[in-house]
């Protein structure tokens, strides 16, 4: 032990001052550098793995969105709007009637338009086909129907809720 004190002592000696803060600086720098890149490579790992939970508690979050001045939609008509994080549609058809369901694709997660001239809910990725009046699938893949919000109109605006 006491050859090793008396190798770093001498080591030590013939350093000058300077140099000895100058490695320290250097290694703190060094340490410095290196959390910040283990936080670099960190974050987008918790991002992805967290990102599902967040997602499914904001989703569920929102159960009634108004959307003002709607109520003035023509007939034969659609409002594409946000319902919490994900693209949902109003429909004001010829008859008068009002539907608001999701508008994702149930097969991959597109979204889907409404086409009034075929009065259907179409998705152009893979070609599905959805009832507009109750989001029912009606062909190609998707394997499930869209989700059907309720719908209540009145003077400000038409309110959509959770079904």
């Amino acid at each position: 032990m006491s050859e090793l004190q008396n190798s770093a002592t001498i080591i030590e000696e013939h350093l000058e001052p300077g140099e000895r803060n100058t490695r320290r600086a250097f290694l703190a720098a060094a340490g410095a550098a290196g959390l910040c890149y283990a936080a670099a490579l960190a974050y987008p790992i918790y991002r992805y793995l967290a990102s599902p939970e967040e997602m499914a508690l904001s989703a569920t979050a929102v159960t009634e969105v108004t959307l003002k001045d709607a109520q003035k939609l023509p007939a034969g008509s659609v409002l594409m709007f946000k319902f919490g994080t994900a693209p949902a549609m109003l429909i004001h058809h010829e008859d008068g009637r009002w539907v608001s369901m999701t508008a994702v694709c149930t097969h991959l997660g597109c979204t889907v338009q409404y086409e009034p001239q075929a009065d259907r809910i179409h998705c152009a990725c893979h070609g599905g086909v959805y009832n507009p009046y109750t989001g029912a699938n009606v062909s190609g893949p998707p394997p499930k129907p869209l989700k059907l919000f309720k719908v209540a109109v009145n003077d400000t605006g038409v309110e959509v809720s959770r079904a």
